[in-house]
């Protein structure tokens, strides 16, 4: 069994747990995740098995949309509700504060990561800092916040929609927003409604996952090609024991140079190609090959 299962994570659990959970039901070792979401956020966790789980890279990095609720008054040092209170404050802005203050954090943004993250600084994870009692400089990153806008703001309860780049934390986001307004802002709730093009319609629960029986899973499971956004390229039946066996493979269509793509030979998907100068010639050469063992 080989593709993408889109499970609906609830609260309360981590990442891996829900990995352990399809190894169990399935029988696979070879289950990973792409995507890690903390144990307060639920919703769209792609799980990655058996010959998928080379796909990680590659799914990884494509852009996330959340809902996310929050309230102001308070900052905790995990920057989410599960967290110790670090800083209080009795603003609390309206509405329009709000709606005012989000335009400065859309589009390109430089962002301080959560202390408790597994982001690594000089070889050790923040959260062992955090942990430990220690502090550690923490640098900026650049993240893209492609859409933010505020869907409910009712007393001290907030709601925003946020499609941004892989590698934003919207805890962070929340806490900056609170500064911004002269206040501290923490995050109550969480819910991914997609990552790249999986989607929060296309998942199964954890109850659905223990009650469906293999073929189930099977019809739910969204092959390796498909699961990623590649064109497709479809090379000549004699060229099928050169590309399986990683040589280049002259073609006569112009591609992109050093664009990546979906290879099919003999109506099997072989793997991931690029177009690619090698051997003096231009052509499609497996990097990331699917078929087979």
């Amino acid at each position: 069994m080989d593709g993408v299962l889109i499970i609906d994570k609830p609260k309360g659990v981590t990442s891996h747990d829900v990995v352990y959970m399809v190894r169990r039901k399935l029988g696979i070792k070879k289950v990973g995740h792409t995507g890690t979401l903390d144990p307060i956020a639920t919703g769209v966790l792609p799980i990655l098995i058996g010959k998928a789980t080379k796909l990680s890279d590659k799914l990884s990095s494509t852009t996330k949309e959340y809902i996310a609720e929050f309230k102001f008054g308070i900052q905790t040092d995990s920057l989410d509700i599960t967290g110790n209170i670090t800083h209080e404050s009795k603003i609390i802005p309206s509405k329009d504060d709000v709606i005012n203050t989000l335009d400065n954090f859309r589009g390109k943004i430089l962002q301080e990561p959560p202390i408790y993250s597994a982001i690594k600084i000089n070889g050790r994870k923040l959260y062992e800092y955090a942990r430990a009692g220690e502090t550690v400089e923490i640098p900026k990153r650049e993240c893209n916040i492609l859409s933010l806008e505020l869907l409910e703001a009712a007393e001290n309860k907030f709601s925003l929609y946020i499609h941004c780049s892989s590698g934003t934390y919207v805890r962070s986001l929340i806490r900056d927003i609170g500064l911004a307004l002269n206040s501290f802002a923490t995050m109550t709730e969480l819910r991914r409604i997609s990552t790249g093009k999986f989607k929060i319609e296309n998942s199964i629960t954890k109850e659905d996952l223990e009650n469906f029986d293999l073929n189930s899973i099977q019809d739910k499971l969204i092959p390796m090609d498909k699961a990623l956004s590649f064109e497709k390229i479809e090379l000549k039946d004699e060229m099928y024991s050169k590309i399986i066996n990683g040589m280049i493979c002259k073609v006569e269509n112009i591609y992109d140079k050093n664009s990546e793509y979906n290879v099919y030979c003999k109506n099997n998907y072989i793997g991931i190609g690029k177009y690619m100068y090698h051997n003096n010639i231009w052509g499609i050469k497996i990097i990331k090959k699917l078929i087979g063992n």
